[in-house]
């Protein structure tokens, strides 16, 4: 499992891990498997960890008060899964994390994270990088959430992740969307027509 994690790192780096540095992911890095439907994270537990996916997919969400739930994230192969809140201030969660098919995981805690970060400089050009990303992609969640209508925010999904839609149901995808599952499927008639 861990060469799929080698191969992400040196994909979003300049400078290829060392062999040295290959070792040092491999005592850090825990290898968990859930099946689907299994949690990784409930709501009020701590996030210990950030998991990279290896095989498989999750979805994080919250559940209000009226017993609905609202997707804010969902992850397959070669993805990042945890609450980074909970996980940079050792506070209780907001969210759920789930697999969503049976799924191969590996977990770093914050420690080990803040000890490769020094240790080993491609793997801190990733974090780098990523967050970069991951701070794009919000900014662009947000304008999306706020600005387009239901027809536009699922185009853009649709050609940002068309794997996910092979992936997961009408129905998560349309709480990660923020719209009822009946719009979504209205939507997918009309685009189905044109």
């Amino acid at each position: 499992m861990i060469e799929s994690l080698f191969k992400y790192i040196n994909r979003h780096t300049s400078t290829p891990l060392a062999v040295e540095e290959f070792e040092l992911l491999k005592s850090v890095f825990i290898p968990k498997k859930i099946r689907k439907r299994q949690y990784l994270l409930h709501e009020g537990d701590i996030c210990k960890h950030f998991a990279f996916i290896v095989k498989g997919a999750t979805r994080q969400y919250m559940v209000d008060e009226k017993g609905v739930e609202h997707v804010v994230h969902l992850g397959i192969e070669n993805w990042w899964v945890g609450d980074r809140e909970s996980w940079v201030n050792v506070s209780p969660s907001a969210y759920y994390i789930d697999a969503w098919e049976n799924s191969e995981l590996l977990l770093i805690s914050r420690p080990d994270t803040l000890h490769l970060a020094v240790q080993c400089p491609a793997f801190n050009e990733m974090l780098r990088v990523l967050d970069e990303q991951n701070n794009i992609a919000t900014q662009k969640r947000i304008t999306s959430a706020i600005s387009y209508p239901a027809e536009k925010r699922y185009a853009d999904f649709q050609s940002r992740y068309p794997d996910f839609l092979e992936r997961f149901p009408q129905h998560i995808i349309a709480s990660y969307l923020g719209i009822t599952k009946d719009t979504l499927s209205r939507i997918r008639k009309q685009a189905a027509k044109k």
